[in-house]
């Protein structure tokens, strides 16, 4: 009997990885296996711009799990982020008969006609609902109120349409089937921010290595979301070039970086050592590591809607590999005059396991786990023979069908979940039957109005009165001899 495990696979801005675990009764999880392919020549800032390189990472990624669980692997969870994340506000509105009452139809209506908005070469991952006008009143829940205007304001989440393709292109190069994909922000933010950080509001800083991503949650709704083209090897660059090789600058930033240092603490006859030939002055050395960082906050800060700046009650959360940084927390609170200030080392959930870069508690496993917290199908397979070809780079082609869920219309995926191709084809199939029942209901609506029109007029033409009339008078004329 197969074993039950769950995969899930983040494609970040430097290394792919994969990870499997398994999901305990009393709901922690127990990981199995973890494995990291640098992806560097075939991703850049979280998006995919080689399909063929990015395919044969995810067939190592899934080759090398394979090997360790000795199983194989059906499908996975893939979290989905990158530079071209946004999101952008959006109202739908519709003018009710009266005091109509609203029905859940008629805000299902409303999500589908945001859901079908178009943007130039923008496609629609996800739509935070923020809030209803019902009239001149604001209601999560409006179903169930008289009005004669109702108003939908959501938060829609875009993707370039091209990254969003090339992405699953891989997936299908590397012939793996993808169980589900997820925003990659919105299943970290459910993995390390409290209820009550949501609730109160917040703003989640994930500082990446090519990337940065602010989420701005307020009364537990995601109110923002960006990816800021600027992580933590813009600092190692900075510092190469104090003529120095990129490596040797990434082994200074580790040993000697600090997000802010007092102008008193700085010494100015103080130098690091670059190698045993070399060294930097440490004041210039602060200099360029606290000036990119400081731009890097900057734009964090405006990434913050201005009604939500005064509003964070439960702070800034930082995390990602960028948050170990020494005395990040002073750095932020500096720059937007924030107190409260937090490190996400590690994810809320319960996590077992003897793998040292998942116990490093660092926050760079942070993200992987909480897409691996959201799967709740198999995606384990066969076993794999020990004695089977382990240098193969071309994957078989599956023999089993996956464990699928049914199938889901577009108002019943759960936030954060991004529709499959499939589902995607499903509501156009739906939408285009829709919009031909509506065109021939409304045609043979026409017809009927077009018959009586013309019964209408035959009844009131000239020569069809006559008749009558003389039809009556005929009628009248035989009573009468009668």
């Amino acid at each position: 009997m197969p074993k039950e495990f769950i995969v899930a696979i983040e494609l970040g801005s430097s290394k792919m990885t994969g990870i499997a675990g398994k999901k305990n009764l009393d709901g922690s999880i127990q990981v199995l296996a973890c494995v990291k392919e640098d992806a560097s020549a075939c991703i850049r800032k979280g998006v995919v711009y080689n399909i063929d390189k990015t395919a044969q990472c995810l067939t190592n990624i899934i080759s090398r799990l394979e090997k360790q669980l000795k199983t194989g692997i059906t499908q996975v969870y893939v979290g989905v982020g990158g530079q071209s994340i946004r999101s952008i506000r959006n109202l739908i509105s519709k003018d009710l008969p009266g005091e109509t009452l609203v029905t859940q139809e008629m805000v299902i209506e409303l999500m589908d006609a945001n859901r079908n908005m178009k943007y130039p070469d923008q496609e629609i991952l996800d739509a935070a609902v923020q809030e209803y006008k019902v009239d001149s009143q604001f209601q999560l829940d409006p179903v169930g109120i008289q009005c004669s205007r109702i108003e939908g304001n959501f938060l829609n989440i875009l993707q370039r349409r091209t990254f969003n393709k090339n992405l699953n292109k891989c997936f299908e190069t590397a012939n793996i089937n993808i169980a589900e994909l997820y925003l990659a922000p919105l299943a970290l933010a459910d993995s390390v921010l409290t209820e009550a950080e949501k609730r109160s509001g917040c703003a989640l800083v994930d500082l990446g290595a090519d990337t940065t991503t602010v989420s701005v949650y307020s009364k537990n709704i995601l109110r923002h979301l960006a990816v800021i083209p600027l992580g933590s090897n813009n600092i190692t660059k900075d510092i190469a070039s104090l003529q120095m090789e990129e490596s040797d600058a990434e082994k200074m930033k580790l040993k000697y970086a600090s997000a802010f240092t007092d102008n008193n603490d700085i010494d100015n006859n103080m130098k690091y050592s670059i190698d045993q030939d070399r060294q930097v002055e440490v004041r210039k050395f602060i200099e360029i590591v606290e000036g990119r960082l400081e731009e890097i906050i900057a734009n964090v800060w405006c990434q913050v809607p201005e009604d939500y700046c005064d509003k964070l009650l439960g702070g800034i959360i930082l995390t990602g590999g960028g948050s170990n940084m020494k005395d990040i927390e002073k750095a932020f609170q500096n720059y937007t005059h924030i107190d409260k200030i937090r490190i996400a080392k590690f994810v809320i959930q319960t996590i077992n396991s003897n793998i040292a870069e998942v116990n490093a508690h660092d926050g760079r496993m942070n993200t992987v786990l909480g897409l691996l917290a959201k799967g709740d199908i198999n995606c384990a397979g066969s076993e794999i023979n020990p004695n089977g070809d382990l240098f193969s780079t071309q994957r078989p082609q599956q023999q089993e069908t996956p464990e699928q869920r049914r199938a889901r219309q577009a108002t019943e995926i759960p936030a954060g979940v991004i529709r499959t191709a499939d589902e995607i084809r499903r509501a156009e199939e739906e939408a285009q039957r829709k919009k031909e029942e509506e065109e021939r209901i409304a045609r043979e609506k026409a017809e009927e109005e077009a018959r009586e029109e013309a019964r209408i007029r035959k009844e009131n033409s000239f020569w069809n009165k006559a008749f009558k009339g003389l039809k009556e008078f005929g009628k009248k004329m035989v009573e009468e001899e009668e």
